[in-house]
């Protein structure tokens, strides 16, 4: 899996109530245990947002024609022996809070969910 990348786009600020945090993997790599749960909603014309349809929880984000899902980092059980690499889209970040952890930013999506 790749590194955690965060993104403060409006979107991702709105879908989560913060920014999101998440690693993405190739399809072929993934397994989902209880897919049966999930559900998918179109959330623009490029992309859906994968859902608990249980309990509601945020899973996942797939760009339409990707061969690639990103997979919230919260989702895992700890340790995920996961990193973060670099933030994205903090033109849009929230007016609230700081990012202080010098990592990388990125003003747009240079990089990839």
């Amino acid at each position: 899996m790749r590194d955690i990348i965060y993104c403060h786009c409006t979107q991702c600020r709105k879908q989560s109530g913060h920014f999101v945090a998440a690693t993405s993997c190739a399809d072929s790599e993934l397994s989902i245990e209880g897919a049966e749960y999930l559900t998918w909603y179109a959330a623009s014309a490029e992309a859906k947002r994968g859902f608990c349809r249980t309990c509601g929880a945020a899973l996942f984000w797939k760009r339409n024609e990707s061969g690639r899902t990103s997979i919230m980092a919260g989702s895992f059980d700890i340790p995920s022996g996961l990193k973060a690499s670099h933030h994205i889209f903090v033109a849009d970040k929230g007016d609230y809070y700081e990012i202080a952890d010098r990592l990388p930013q990125y003003p747009a999506g240079e990089a990839r969910l």
